[in-house]
Protein backbone atom coordinates (compact mmCIF):
# COMPACT_ATOMS: atom_id res chain seq x y z
CA UNK A 1 0.00 0.00 0.00
CA UNK A 2 1.19 3.66 -1.17
CA UNK A 3 -0.36 6.58 0.30
CA UNK A 4 0.90 10.20 -0.59
CA UNK A 5 0.26 13.88 0.23
CA UNK A 6 0.32 16.95 -1.53
CA UNK A 7 1.77 19.83 1.48
CA UNK A 8 2.21 23.38 0.82
CA UNK A 9 0.49 25.06 3.48
CA UNK A 10 -0.34 24.58 7.54
CA UNK A 11 -3.40 23.14 6.76
CA UNK A 12 -2.09 20.26 4.29
CA UNK A 13 0.80 19.70 7.14
CA UNK A 14 -2.24 18.70 9.63
CA UNK A 15 -4.11 16.80 7.47
CA UNK A 16 -0.87 14.37 6.64
CA UNK A 17 -0.28 14.43 10.20
CA UNK A 18 -4.04 13.06 10.65
CA UNK A 19 -3.78 10.78 8.24
CA UNK A 20 -0.14 9.59 8.72
CA UNK A 21 -0.80 8.75 12.78
CA UNK A 22 -4.80 6.94 11.47
CA UNK A 23 -2.57 5.07 9.08
CA UNK A 24 0.10 3.75 11.83
CA UNK A 25 -2.99 2.82 14.14
CA UNK A 26 -4.66 0.77 11.33
CA UNK A 27 -1.73 -1.26 10.46
CA UNK A 28 -0.76 -2.00 14.37
CA UNK A 29 2.17 0.33 14.69
CA UNK A 30 2.87 0.52 19.01
CA UNK A 31 1.45 3.46 19.96
CA UNK A 32 5.19 4.56 21.87
CA UNK A 33 6.57 4.17 18.07
CA UNK A 34 3.60 5.78 16.70
CA UNK A 35 3.77 8.70 18.85
CA UNK A 36 7.56 8.94 17.97
CA UNK A 37 6.77 8.88 14.53
CA UNK A 38 3.96 11.60 14.84
CA UNK A 39 6.03 14.20 16.39
CA UNK A 40 9.43 13.16 14.21
CA UNK A 41 7.29 13.90 11.07
CA UNK A 42 5.62 17.13 12.41
CA UNK A 43 9.16 18.40 13.05
CA UNK A 44 10.05 17.86 9.66
CA UNK A 45 6.64 19.41 8.36
CA UNK A 46 7.50 22.39 10.29
CA UNK A 47 10.64 22.59 9.10
CA UNK A 48 9.51 22.36 5.44
CA UNK A 49 7.09 25.04 5.61
CA UNK A 50 9.53 27.19 7.18
CA UNK A 51 11.34 26.16 4.03
CA UNK A 52 8.41 27.24 1.73
CA UNK A 53 7.38 25.73 -1.34
CA UNK A 54 5.85 22.27 -1.79
CA UNK A 55 6.11 19.03 -0.27
CA UNK A 56 5.44 15.49 -0.84
CA UNK A 57 4.99 12.84 2.52
CA UNK A 58 4.61 9.43 1.06
CA UNK A 59 3.29 6.24 3.33
CA UNK A 60 4.28 3.01 1.71
CA UNK A 61 4.18 -0.23 4.01
CA UNK A 62 6.36 -3.66 3.18
CA UNK A 63 8.60 -5.96 4.65
CA UNK A 64 12.00 -5.30 6.39
CA UNK A 65 14.93 -6.79 4.64
CA UNK A 66 17.87 -8.19 6.81
CA UNK A 67 20.06 -5.40 5.71
CA UNK A 68 17.71 -3.00 7.31
CA UNK A 69 18.30 -3.89 11.17
CA UNK A 70 14.72 -5.28 12.06
CA UNK A 71 13.28 -9.08 11.92
CA UNK A 72 13.22 -10.43 8.35
CA UNK A 73 10.19 -10.32 7.20
CA UNK A 74 8.55 -8.62 8.93
CA UNK A 75 6.04 -5.50 8.41
CA UNK A 76 7.04 -1.74 8.03
CA UNK A 77 5.59 1.30 7.78
CA UNK A 78 7.95 3.67 5.52
CA UNK A 79 7.28 7.75 5.77
CA UNK A 80 9.16 9.98 3.19
CA UNK A 81 9.12 13.52 2.69
CA UNK A 82 10.70 15.06 -0.85
CA UNK A 83 10.65 18.44 -2.11
CA UNK A 84 8.72 18.91 -5.51
CA UNK A 85 11.30 19.54 -8.64
CA UNK A 86 9.84 22.85 -8.43
CA UNK A 87 10.67 23.76 -5.21
CA UNK A 88 13.20 26.29 -4.04
CA UNK A 89 14.56 22.88 -1.72
CA UNK A 90 15.02 20.89 -4.75
CA UNK A 91 17.70 18.21 -4.99
CA UNK A 92 18.07 18.37 -1.26
CA UNK A 93 18.07 14.57 0.55
CA UNK A 94 14.57 12.84 1.08
CA UNK A 95 14.02 12.60 5.04
CA UNK A 96 12.98 8.66 5.70
CA UNK A 97 11.66 7.23 9.10
CA UNK A 98 11.03 3.38 9.17
CA UNK A 99 8.74 2.13 12.19
CA UNK A 100 7.74 -1.66 12.21
CA UNK A 101 4.28 -2.62 11.95
CA UNK A 102 1.80 -6.15 11.59
CA UNK A 103 -0.54 -6.53 9.57
CA UNK A 104 -3.54 -4.08 9.17
CA UNK A 105 -5.84 -4.42 11.91
CA UNK A 106 -9.24 -5.88 10.65
CA UNK A 107 -11.85 -3.92 9.37
CA UNK A 108 -9.68 -0.97 9.78
CA UNK A 109 -10.25 1.69 7.15
CA UNK A 110 -7.46 3.20 6.18
CA UNK A 111 -8.98 5.47 3.80
CA UNK A 112 -11.31 7.36 5.77
CA UNK A 113 -11.05 10.99 4.63
CA UNK A 114 -9.58 13.79 7.27
CA UNK A 115 -12.08 15.91 5.92
CA UNK A 116 -15.05 14.26 7.53
CA UNK A 117 -15.91 15.84 10.71
CA UNK A 118 -16.13 12.36 12.30
CA UNK A 119 -13.37 11.11 11.25
CA UNK A 120 -11.26 13.98 12.21
CA UNK A 121 -13.13 13.78 16.01
CA UNK A 122 -11.37 10.24 15.88
CA UNK A 123 -8.12 10.95 14.81
CA UNK A 124 -7.97 14.01 17.61
CA UNK A 125 -9.68 10.97 20.14
CA UNK A 126 -7.19 8.68 19.20
CA UNK A 127 -4.25 11.14 19.27
CA UNK A 128 -5.40 11.69 22.66
CA UNK A 129 -5.50 7.68 23.16
CA UNK A 130 -1.97 7.90 22.34
CA UNK A 131 -0.93 10.54 24.03
CA UNK A 132 -2.45 9.14 27.30
CA UNK A 133 -0.45 5.90 26.78
CA UNK A 134 2.49 8.02 26.39
CA UNK A 135 1.66 10.14 29.53
CA UNK A 136 1.59 6.46 30.96
CA UNK A 137 4.53 4.97 30.20
CA UNK A 138 6.12 8.31 30.87
CA UNK A 139 4.61 8.17 34.17
CA UNK A 140 6.37 4.55 34.59
CA UNK A 141 9.35 5.92 33.87
CA UNK A 142 9.31 8.87 36.13
CA UNK A 143 8.61 6.24 38.83
CA UNK A 144 11.56 4.23 37.38
CA UNK A 145 13.98 7.00 37.62
CA UNK A 146 13.03 8.31 40.92
CA UNK A 147 13.52 5.01 41.89
CA UNK A 148 17.10 4.75 40.35
CA UNK A 149 17.30 8.80 41.58
CA UNK A 150 16.78 7.55 45.26
CA UNK A 151 18.87 3.88 44.85
CA UNK A 152 21.72 6.30 43.37
CA UNK A 153 21.12 9.03 46.33
CA UNK A 154 21.70 5.80 48.66
CA UNK A 155 24.74 4.82 46.48
CA UNK A 156 25.92 8.46 46.77
CA UNK A 157 25.89 8.24 50.36
CA UNK A 158 27.29 5.16 50.22
CA UNK A 159 30.31 6.27 48.29
CA UNK A 160 30.56 9.49 50.78
CA UNK A 161 30.52 7.19 53.79
CA UNK A 162 33.55 4.91 52.14
CA UNK A 163 35.19 8.58 50.79
CA UNK A 164 35.48 9.43 54.52
CA UNK A 165 36.60 6.18 55.59
CA UNK A 166 39.19 6.25 52.81
CA UNK A 167 40.36 9.76 53.85
CA UNK A 168 40.43 8.50 57.90
CA UNK A 169 42.57 5.60 56.65
CA UNK A 170 44.35 7.85 54.48
CA UNK A 171 45.02 10.15 57.55
CA UNK A 172 45.93 7.32 59.81
CA UNK A 173 48.60 5.81 57.09
CA UNK A 174 50.32 9.47 56.82
CA UNK A 175 50.23 9.62 60.31
CA UNK A 176 52.20 6.36 60.64
CA UNK A 177 54.22 7.14 57.66
CA UNK A 178 55.11 10.56 59.43
CA UNK A 179 55.67 8.22 62.67
CA UNK A 180 58.18 5.89 60.73
CA UNK A 181 60.11 8.65 59.47
CA UNK A 182 60.86 10.66 62.57
CA UNK A 183 61.56 6.87 64.26
CA UNK A 184 63.98 6.43 61.12
CA UNK A 185 65.47 9.50 61.35
CA UNK A 186 65.73 9.44 65.29
CA UNK A 187 67.07 6.05 64.36
CA UNK A 188 69.35 7.18 61.81
CA UNK A 189 70.88 10.10 63.98
CA UNK A 190 71.48 7.64 66.63
CA UNK A 191 73.57 5.04 64.40
CA UNK A 192 75.58 8.08 63.33
CA UNK A 193 76.09 9.58 66.77
CA UNK A 194 77.33 5.82 68.04
CA UNK A 195 79.53 5.31 64.81
CA UNK A 196 81.23 8.78 65.38
CA UNK A 197 81.59 7.74 69.38
CA UNK A 198 83.15 4.32 67.94
CA UNK A 199 85.26 6.11 65.50
CA UNK A 200 86.55 9.20 67.63
CA UNK A 201 87.19 6.45 71.00
CA UNK A 202 89.21 4.60 68.42
CA UNK A 203 91.17 8.16 67.14
CA UNK A 204 91.32 9.10 70.67
CA UNK A 205 93.15 5.84 71.96
CA UNK A 206 95.12 4.90 69.53
CA UNK A 207 97.71 7.40 70.90
CA UNK A 208 99.48 7.45 74.10
CA UNK A 209 100.55 10.58 74.37
CA UNK A 210 97.99 13.15 75.94
CA UNK A 211 99.29 16.07 74.14
CA UNK A 212 98.30 14.46 70.91
CA UNK A 213 94.57 13.47 72.24
CA UNK A 214 94.58 16.79 73.10
CA UNK A 215 95.35 18.21 69.99
CA UNK A 216 93.10 15.62 68.10
CA UNK A 217 89.77 16.03 70.04
CA UNK A 218 89.11 20.05 68.34
CA UNK A 219 89.74 18.04 65.02
CA UNK A 220 86.99 15.07 65.79
CA UNK A 221 84.37 17.82 67.57
CA UNK A 222 84.66 21.21 64.58
CA UNK A 223 82.67 21.55 62.69
CA UNK A 224 79.91 18.80 62.87
CA UNK A 225 79.23 19.18 67.12
CA UNK A 226 81.04 22.25 67.93
CA UNK A 227 81.86 25.59 66.34
CA UNK A 228 85.57 25.46 68.87
CA UNK A 229 86.89 23.59 71.35
CA UNK A 230 88.88 24.64 74.42
CA UNK A 231 90.68 21.86 76.62
CA UNK A 232 92.00 23.22 79.83
CA UNK A 233 94.14 20.70 81.56
CA UNK A 234 94.79 21.81 85.03
CA UNK A 235 98.38 20.33 85.10
CA UNK A 236 99.72 22.35 81.84
CA UNK A 237 98.77 25.65 83.92
CA UNK A 238 101.06 24.73 86.81
CA UNK A 239 102.15 27.90 88.36
CA UNK A 240 102.15 30.06 85.92
CA UNK A 241 99.31 32.77 84.37
CA UNK A 242 97.55 31.28 82.04
CA UNK A 243 94.22 32.22 80.04
CA UNK A 244 90.94 32.82 81.61
CA UNK A 245 88.22 30.80 81.67
CA UNK A 246 84.61 30.63 81.99
CA UNK A 247 83.19 30.99 85.06
CA UNK A 248 80.88 27.81 84.18
CA UNK A 249 84.13 26.27 83.84
CA UNK A 250 85.32 26.66 86.89
CA UNK A 251 82.21 25.02 88.28
CA UNK A 252 82.36 22.15 86.30
CA UNK A 253 86.20 21.90 87.79
CA UNK A 254 85.28 22.06 90.99
CA UNK A 255 81.57 20.17 90.92
CA UNK A 256 82.92 17.31 88.66
CA UNK A 257 79.23 17.99 86.27
CA UNK A 258 78.72 19.60 83.17
CA UNK A 259 77.69 23.23 83.02
CA UNK A 260 75.81 24.89 80.70
CA UNK A 261 76.12 28.45 80.39
CA UNK A 262 73.53 30.61 78.10
CA UNK A 263 70.64 33.31 77.92
CA UNK A 264 68.75 30.84 78.23
CA UNK A 265 68.06 27.22 80.45
CA UNK A 266 69.48 24.50 77.94
CA UNK A 267 67.15 21.65 79.45
CA UNK A 268 70.39 18.70 78.51
CA UNK A 269 70.31 15.91 80.17
CA UNK A 270 72.43 15.67 82.90
CA UNK A 271 73.56 19.27 82.67
CA UNK A 272 73.70 21.95 84.80
CA UNK A 273 72.24 25.44 83.93
CA UNK A 274 74.51 28.34 84.74
CA UNK A 275 73.96 32.37 83.55
CA UNK A 276 75.96 33.45 80.15
CA UNK A 277 79.55 34.01 80.70
CA UNK A 278 81.03 37.20 80.59
CA UNK A 279 84.10 35.86 78.10
CA UNK A 280 81.01 35.23 75.29
CA UNK A 281 77.95 36.54 76.45
CA UNK A 282 76.14 35.63 72.97
CA UNK A 283 76.94 32.28 72.70
CA UNK A 284 76.03 29.36 74.87
CA UNK A 285 79.19 27.07 76.06
CA UNK A 286 79.14 23.85 77.39
CA UNK A 287 81.15 23.32 79.85
CA UNK A 288 82.66 19.42 80.44
CA UNK A 289 84.83 18.47 83.05
CA UNK A 290 87.61 15.65 82.50
CA UNK A 291 86.84 13.16 85.25
CA UNK A 292 88.90 10.45 86.34
CA UNK A 293 88.80 8.25 89.60
CA UNK A 294 90.53 10.85 91.84
CA UNK A 295 89.90 14.51 90.29
CA UNK A 296 89.12 15.95 86.61
CA UNK A 297 91.84 16.58 84.79
CA UNK A 298 90.48 19.52 83.40
CA UNK A 299 87.68 21.03 81.54
CA UNK A 300 86.38 20.51 77.74
CA UNK A 301 84.92 24.06 76.78
CA UNK A 302 82.37 23.67 73.76
CA UNK A 303 80.32 26.67 71.42
CA UNK A 304 77.81 24.77 69.25
CA UNK A 305 77.81 24.47 65.73
CA UNK A 306 74.43 26.82 65.80
CA UNK A 307 71.63 28.23 68.22
CA UNK A 308 72.37 25.63 71.01
CA UNK A 309 72.94 21.61 70.61
CA UNK A 310 70.38 18.70 70.54
CA UNK A 311 70.14 17.16 73.84
CA UNK A 312 70.87 13.81 72.23
CA UNK A 313 74.14 15.31 70.89
CA UNK A 314 74.90 16.78 74.07
CA UNK A 315 74.95 13.10 75.59
CA UNK A 316 77.10 11.86 72.83
CA UNK A 317 79.47 14.71 74.13
CA UNK A 318 79.38 14.39 77.72
CA UNK A 319 80.45 10.33 76.68
CA UNK A 320 83.09 11.38 74.06
CA UNK A 321 84.28 13.25 76.89
CA UNK A 322 84.66 11.01 79.56
CA UNK A 323 86.54 8.84 77.03
CA UNK A 324 89.11 11.14 76.06
CA UNK A 325 89.52 11.57 79.60
CA UNK A 326 90.14 8.00 80.53
CA UNK A 327 92.54 8.24 77.03
CA UNK A 328 94.31 11.28 78.51
CA UNK A 329 94.74 9.58 82.17
CA UNK A 330 96.23 6.52 80.11
CA UNK A 331 98.65 8.46 78.48
CA UNK A 332 99.85 10.07 81.29
CA UNK A 333 100.35 7.27 83.10
CA UNK A 334 102.24 5.90 80.78
CA UNK A 335 104.08 8.38 80.05
CA UNK A 336 105.19 8.55 83.67
CA UNK A 337 106.19 4.89 84.29
CA UNK A 338 108.26 5.05 80.70
CA UNK A 339 109.96 7.62 82.69
CA UNK A 340 110.51 5.72 85.58
CA UNK A 341 111.55 2.51 83.66
CA UNK A 342 113.68 4.62 80.98
CA UNK A 343 115.23 6.61 83.86
CA UNK A 344 116.05 3.17 85.78
CA UNK A 345 117.39 1.67 82.47
CA UNK A 346 119.69 3.88 82.02
CA UNK A 347 121.00 4.23 86.11
CA UNK A 348 121.34 0.43 85.55
CA UNK A 349 123.60 0.85 82.39
CA UNK A 350 126.68 1.00 83.91
CA UNK A 351 130.21 2.95 82.62
CA UNK A 352 131.84 0.46 80.14
CA UNK A 353 135.44 -0.45 81.56
CA UNK A 354 138.80 0.52 79.52
CA UNK A 355 140.68 -2.98 79.97
CA UNK A 356 143.91 -3.57 78.36
CA UNK A 357 144.12 -4.68 74.53
CA UNK A 358 140.07 -4.61 74.42
CA UNK A 359 138.34 -1.48 73.01
CA UNK A 360 134.32 -1.41 73.89
CA UNK A 361 131.45 1.11 72.42
CA UNK A 362 127.65 0.27 73.75
CA UNK A 363 124.66 1.75 72.74
CA UNK A 364 121.25 1.34 74.34
CA UNK A 365 117.58 2.94 72.67
CA UNK A 366 114.64 2.90 74.24
CA UNK A 367 111.93 1.98 72.36
CA UNK A 368 109.57 4.91 70.90
CA UNK A 369 106.13 3.38 70.88
CA UNK A 370 104.75 1.30 73.48
CA UNK A 371 106.11 0.76 77.02
CA UNK A 372 108.55 -1.89 75.88
CA UNK A 373 111.78 -0.07 77.74
CA UNK A 374 113.08 -1.93 80.78
CA UNK A 375 114.02 -5.16 79.48
CA UNK A 376 117.34 -5.13 77.01
CA UNK A 377 120.73 -4.41 78.71
CA UNK A 378 124.49 -4.64 78.34
CA UNK A 379 127.55 -4.92 80.84
CA UNK A 380 130.85 -5.28 80.82
CA UNK A 381 133.69 -6.04 83.53
CA UNK A 382 136.50 -7.79 84.80
CA UNK A 383 137.32 -10.85 86.37
CA UNK A 384 139.74 -11.55 88.80
CA UNK A 385 142.42 -13.48 86.48
CA UNK A 386 142.45 -10.39 84.26
CA UNK A 387 139.51 -11.54 81.79
CA UNK A 388 136.36 -9.42 80.77
CA UNK A 389 133.08 -10.67 80.61
CA UNK A 390 130.91 -8.78 78.01
CA UNK A 391 127.36 -9.52 78.23
CA UNK A 392 124.13 -8.48 76.38
CA UNK A 393 120.08 -9.81 77.47
CA UNK A 394 116.73 -8.92 77.30
CA UNK A 395 114.11 -10.05 79.35
CA UNK A 396 110.80 -10.72 78.61
CA UNK A 397 108.08 -8.37 79.75
CA UNK A 398 108.34 -4.73 79.46
CA UNK A 399 108.54 -1.73 81.64
CA UNK A 400 109.38 -1.43 85.18
CA UNK A 401 109.17 -5.16 86.35
CA UNK A 402 111.39 -5.98 83.50
CA UNK A 403 114.02 -3.01 84.33
CA UNK A 404 113.85 -4.53 88.33
CA UNK A 405 114.34 -8.08 87.13
CA UNK A 406 117.27 -6.99 84.42
CA UNK A 407 119.11 -5.27 87.60
CA UNK A 408 118.73 -8.05 89.59
CA UNK A 409 120.13 -10.76 86.95
CA UNK A 410 123.13 -8.15 86.26
CA UNK A 411 123.90 -8.40 89.83
CA UNK A 412 124.05 -12.21 90.30
CA UNK A 413 125.79 -11.98 87.43
CA UNK A 414 128.67 -9.73 88.39
CA UNK A 415 128.06 -12.00 91.63
CA UNK A 416 128.65 -15.39 89.78
CA UNK A 417 131.41 -13.77 87.99
CA UNK A 418 134.09 -13.54 90.66
CA UNK A 419 134.35 -17.00 90.69
CA UNK A 420 135.83 -16.88 87.32
CA UNK A 421 133.03 -18.70 85.89
CA UNK A 422 132.95 -19.73 82.31
CA UNK A 423 129.90 -18.03 79.92
CA UNK A 424 128.32 -21.19 79.86
CA UNK A 425 128.49 -22.04 83.56
CA UNK A 426 127.54 -18.32 84.55
CA UNK A 427 124.48 -18.86 82.12
CA UNK A 428 123.77 -22.07 83.70
CA UNK A 429 123.45 -20.46 87.06
CA UNK A 430 121.55 -17.43 86.08
CA UNK A 431 118.99 -19.62 84.61
CA UNK A 432 118.81 -21.74 88.09
CA UNK A 433 118.30 -18.38 89.70
CA UNK A 434 115.72 -16.97 87.37
CA UNK A 435 113.87 -20.40 87.54
CA UNK A 436 112.91 -20.17 91.12
CA UNK A 437 113.15 -16.44 91.93
CA UNK A 438 110.29 -15.42 88.70
CA UNK A 439 108.86 -18.51 87.46
CA UNK A 440 106.78 -16.58 84.53
CA UNK A 441 109.32 -14.18 83.83
CA UNK A 442 112.05 -15.40 81.15
CA UNK A 443 115.13 -14.16 79.57
CA UNK A 444 117.68 -14.62 76.92
CA UNK A 445 121.62 -13.39 77.40
CA UNK A 446 124.53 -13.84 75.25
CA UNK A 447 127.97 -14.03 77.03
CA UNK A 448 131.44 -13.80 75.94
CA UNK A 449 134.73 -13.70 77.65
CA UNK A 450 138.26 -11.97 76.57
CA UNK A 451 141.64 -12.81 77.93
CA UNK A 452 144.52 -10.51 76.41
CA UNK A 453 146.63 -13.23 76.90
CA UNK A 454 144.33 -15.76 75.18
CA UNK A 455 143.96 -15.68 70.94
CA UNK A 456 140.72 -17.62 71.68
CA UNK A 457 137.07 -15.82 72.39
CA UNK A 458 134.64 -17.97 74.54
CA UNK A 459 131.24 -17.88 74.32
CA UNK A 460 127.59 -19.09 75.29
CA UNK A 461 124.35 -18.13 74.05
CA UNK A 462 120.70 -18.80 75.77
CA UNK A 463 117.87 -18.37 73.43
CA UNK A 464 119.69 -14.87 72.06
CA UNK A 465 120.24 -13.76 68.61
CA UNK A 466 123.67 -14.98 67.14
CA UNK A 467 127.12 -12.77 67.80
CA UNK A 468 128.72 -11.70 65.00
CA UNK A 469 132.52 -11.94 64.88
CA UNK A 470 134.52 -9.76 61.91
CA UNK A 471 138.26 -11.02 61.71
CA UNK A 472 140.80 -8.83 61.36
CA UNK A 473 141.05 -9.19 57.55
CA UNK A 474 137.44 -8.18 57.08
CA UNK A 475 136.00 -11.74 56.75
CA UNK A 476 133.08 -11.59 58.65
CA UNK A 477 131.17 -14.73 60.58
CA UNK A 478 127.92 -15.59 62.36
CA UNK A 479 129.09 -17.09 65.69
CA UNK A 480 125.48 -19.59 65.37
CA UNK A 481 127.16 -22.59 67.32
CA UNK A 482 123.74 -24.38 68.79
CA UNK A 483 122.68 -21.92 71.38
CA UNK A 484 121.36 -23.24 75.23
CA UNK A 485 117.49 -22.36 75.81
CA UNK A 486 115.94 -19.48 77.13
CA UNK A 487 116.74 -18.33 80.76
CA UNK A 488 114.00 -19.46 83.38
CA UNK A 489 111.99 -21.55 81.48
CA UNK A 490 110.89 -25.15 83.14
CA UNK A 491 113.25 -26.98 82.28
CA UNK A 492 116.89 -28.29 83.77
CA UNK A 493 119.75 -26.88 81.17
CA UNK A 494 123.67 -26.80 81.29
CA UNK A 495 124.79 -24.21 78.25
CA UNK A 496 127.66 -24.92 76.64
CA UNK A 497 131.11 -23.08 75.80
CA UNK A 498 131.91 -22.21 72.60
CA UNK A 499 135.49 -20.98 71.28
CA UNK A 500 137.04 -19.62 67.87
CA UNK A 501 140.36 -18.37 66.70
CA UNK A 502 140.24 -14.56 67.82
CA UNK A 503 143.56 -12.48 66.49
CA UNK A 504 144.37 -8.85 67.09
CA UNK A 505 141.85 -6.84 65.00
CA UNK A 506 138.86 -8.94 65.29
CA UNK A 507 135.60 -6.84 66.34
CA UNK A 508 132.93 -8.63 68.24
CA UNK A 509 129.14 -7.61 67.91
CA UNK A 510 126.96 -8.62 70.60
CA UNK A 511 123.26 -6.93 70.51
CA UNK A 512 119.66 -7.72 70.92
CA UNK A 513 116.79 -8.60 68.46
CA UNK A 514 115.15 -4.95 68.19
CA UNK A 515 118.04 -3.94 66.12
CA UNK A 516 117.83 -7.02 63.81
CA UNK A 517 114.27 -7.97 63.77
CA UNK A 518 111.27 -6.95 61.72
CA UNK A 519 107.74 -7.82 61.78
CA UNK A 520 107.21 -8.23 57.95
CA UNK A 521 110.42 -10.17 57.76
CA UNK A 522 111.73 -12.14 60.41
CA UNK A 523 115.37 -12.34 62.53
CA UNK A 524 117.51 -13.54 59.83
CA UNK A 525 117.83 -10.76 56.90
CA UNK A 526 118.56 -8.25 59.81
CA UNK A 527 121.51 -10.46 61.22
CA UNK A 528 122.94 -10.65 57.50
CA UNK A 529 122.52 -6.61 56.91
CA UNK A 530 124.38 -6.49 60.77
CA UNK A 531 127.04 -8.64 59.39
CA UNK A 532 127.59 -6.35 55.86
CA UNK A 533 127.29 -3.66 57.79
CA UNK A 534 130.23 -4.56 60.39
CA UNK A 535 132.35 -5.60 57.09
CA UNK A 536 131.85 -2.36 55.79
CA UNK A 537 134.08 -0.66 57.83
CA UNK A 538 138.10 -0.45 57.59
CA UNK A 539 140.41 -1.26 59.96
CA UNK A 540 141.62 1.86 60.93
CA UNK A 541 137.89 3.06 61.66
CA UNK A 542 137.26 0.43 63.86
CA UNK A 543 140.82 0.64 65.80
CA UNK A 544 140.66 4.40 65.67
CA UNK A 545 136.62 5.26 66.36
CA UNK A 546 134.96 2.74 67.76
CA UNK A 547 132.16 5.05 68.77
CA UNK A 548 131.58 6.25 65.07
CA UNK A 549 131.91 2.44 63.85
CA UNK A 550 128.80 1.86 66.62
CA UNK A 551 126.79 5.07 65.27
CA UNK A 552 127.48 3.88 61.75
CA UNK A 553 126.10 0.22 62.31
CA UNK A 554 122.66 1.99 63.69
CA UNK A 555 121.96 4.24 61.17
CA UNK A 556 121.66 2.01 58.27
CA UNK A 557 119.77 -1.00 60.53
CA UNK A 558 117.48 1.11 61.92
CA UNK A 559 116.09 3.30 59.07
CA UNK A 560 113.36 1.12 58.64
CA UNK A 561 112.60 0.35 62.18
CA UNK A 562 109.36 1.04 63.88
CA UNK A 563 111.51 1.19 67.25
CA UNK A 564 108.78 -0.91 69.07
CA UNK A 565 111.51 -2.63 71.37
CA UNK A 566 114.68 -1.62 73.04
CA UNK A 567 117.91 -1.62 70.86
CA UNK A 568 121.13 -2.54 72.57
CA UNK A 569 124.23 -2.97 70.80
CA UNK A 570 127.57 -3.59 72.25
CA UNK A 571 131.03 -3.53 69.84
CA UNK A 572 134.14 -5.40 71.51
CA UNK A 573 137.23 -4.68 69.33
CA UNK A 574 140.57 -6.93 70.25
CA UNK A 575 143.76 -5.33 70.21
CA UNK A 576 145.53 -8.33 71.78
CA UNK A 577 148.34 -7.88 74.38
CA UNK A 578 150.69 -5.31 73.70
Amino acid sequence: MTRSWQITDITDAARARIATARLAAAYGVPALERTRLVASLSAQLRLCLTKGGSWRLTLETGTASPAAGAEAGRGVLHAVVTPSPDAAAAGQPPWRVTVPCPEAVPGTDADVAVDDPAALAEALLGADEDTALVLDRLTEQENLVEFHREELQQTNQGVVALHAELDAAGRAQREAFAAERKARTEAENARRRLTFLADASAVLTASLDHHEIVRRLPELLVPEYAATVDVWLFEQDGDRPGPAHPAAAVVAARTGRPQYAAPHPGALPGVDDQPPSALSPDRPLLCIPLPTRQAPLGVVTLSPPGERWDADDAVMLVELTRRASIAIDHAQRYQHNRDIAETLQRALLTELPAPPGLALAARYLPATHGLNIGGDWYDAFRQPDGGVIAVVGDVTGHGLRAAVMMSQLRTALRAYAVDDGSPGRLLTRLHTFLHHLQPDLFATAVIARFHPDEPTLTWAAAGHPPPVLRAADGRVQTLDAKPGAMLGIPLEQEIRDHTVPLAPGSTLALYTDGLVERRARGIDPGIARLAEALGSFGPAALETDLEGSADGILRPLLSDSERDDDVCLLLCHFRGAR
